[in-house]
């Protein structure tokens, strides 16, 4: 206030006034005070706005840490925010690894109340909210419960990937899970099985492995699942950063994709289709569930009732990761693969 008022050549006081839209200033002195403040790059602070008016016209947008998936769902949610007279702030609250329980619950007591209006946060281990503060939660962990929530359909989804490698003739197909605590992981694990015991083939549980949704966790997995006597065909992995990893560890055991090894996975990042070869995928509508999400806030924060549950539909995407099975008898693909593969 004080660089405004040796600007504008007026008291502190003034400017406070016309800051706090008070009476008793000229309507030339009021405009010229705001015209510094403009030309100087001053706003008014978060935490004494809210002070006064209990409102700060921002909202939040909490994740865990800044991955692919979380950053897809933020362009989403940048741009349903334009236009609404809302600004956004995003904010990662977590440990660095996704791994943090109750890291939501720590940003929310950060942020509630001073800085921001509401918030959406991406797959909450928690969803616990204090009364009166709007919190809409993107694929919670434990899946939709009181909170307004929006997900898709991860079980759908899962049934797609599946059913795809089977139309390819694939039958020895291995299944690459992400973290045991997350409902979507759940979800994911039950379509594949769906998808097989409807088509009649048996899963064999060695190729069923936990990869943690993560490069590194994925790429021990697949190294364990590739390197079996009687090894995959095909992987359908939980998340595209997963088969990402996995092709990445079939190149350097000597496998090409597709001709060796089919990978298919989940989330259409835009990394799946810059990887060599592009993967074939299942695509959730990332940054039309972050605009969900943001709009359903925005909803909230404006005391507009809406249904507090959207689950949006997901869709296979097929690039060039998965080819038909050919049986090719040899240590790479044994006769006794092949015969399973036939049958």
């Amino acid at each position: 206030m004080s660089d405004v008022a040796r600007t504008a050549g007026v008291s502190v006081a003034t400017v406070s006034k016309v800051v706090n839209g008070r009476y008793g200033v000229a309507q030339a002195t009021v405009e010229r005070v705001r015209e510094v403040i403009h030309q100087l790059g001053y706003e008014a602070s978060l935490g004494a706005q809210s002070l006064r008016s209990h409102r700060t016209n921002v909202l939040g947008i909490l994740v865990a840490e800044f991955e692919p998936f979380s950053t897809e769902l933020l362009k989403g949610a940048s741009r349903e925010v334009a236009g609404t007279g809302y600004q956004l702030l995003a904010y990662s609250g977590g440990d660095g690894d996704g791994t943090a329980v109750g890291w939501e619950r720590r940003s929310l007591a950060r942020l509630s109340g001073t800085l921001i209006d509401g918030a959406v946060i991406v797959t909450p281990t928690v969803v616990e909210t204090k009364q009166g503060f709007h919190v809409v939660a993107v694929d919670p962990h434990t899946g939709p419960s009181g909170l307004p929530t929006v997900d898709s359909d991860n079980f759908a989804g899962a049934v797609l990937a599946t059913n795809y490698l089977l139309s390819l003739g694939h039958r020895r197909i291995g299944h690459i899970s992400g973290r045991p605590d997350l409902e979507s992981s759940r979800l994911r694990e039950a379509g594949f099985r769906r998808a097989m015991a409807d088509a009649g083939v048996a899963v064999d549980e060695r190729l069923v492995r936990v990869g943690g949704f993560r490069v590194e966790s994925a790429a021990a997995t697949a190294a364990d699942l590739l390197a079996l006597p009687d090894r995959p065909t095909a992987v359908f992995a939980s998340n595209d950063l997963s088969a990402i990893s996995t092709m990445d560890v079939a190149r350097t055991m000597g496998l090409t994709v597709p001709d060796d090894l089919s990978v298919i996975g989940f989330d259409n990042i835009p990394e799946s289709a810059l990887v060599t070869p592009q993967l074939t995928t299942i695509a959730q509508p990332l940054q039309r569930m972050g605009a969900v999400a943001m709009r359903l806030l925005i909803d909230l924060v404006g005391g507009v009732e809406r249904d507090p549950h959207v689950r949006l539909p997901t869709e296979l995407v097929v690039r060039s990761s998965c080819s038909p099975y050919t049986p090719s008898p040899g240590p790479d693909r044994p006769p006794s693969a092949a015969g399973v593969a036939s049958g």
